[in-house]
């Protein structure tokens, strides 16, 4: 499972990033297009602590 996890990170802030340029200059919102941007580092984050946290555990 090593590394899966934080590949997963890395594909959602993929999306939240694009998800965020679509919402700003296309859906024409853009305090929410910042506001999903701001999600993209937090997952990657989020994804390599609980990698870390599950291969601890074991």
């Amino acid at each position: 499972m090593s590394g899966q996890l934080a590949k997963f990170g890395l594909i959602a802030s993929m999306l939240s990033v694009v998800g965020s340029l679509y919402l700003y200059f296309i859906g024409n919102d853009e305090m929410l297009g910042i506001f999903v941007g701001l999600w993209a580092p937090t997952l990657i984050l989020a994804t390599k602590e609980i990698e870390q946290w599950i291969e601890n555990k074991s």
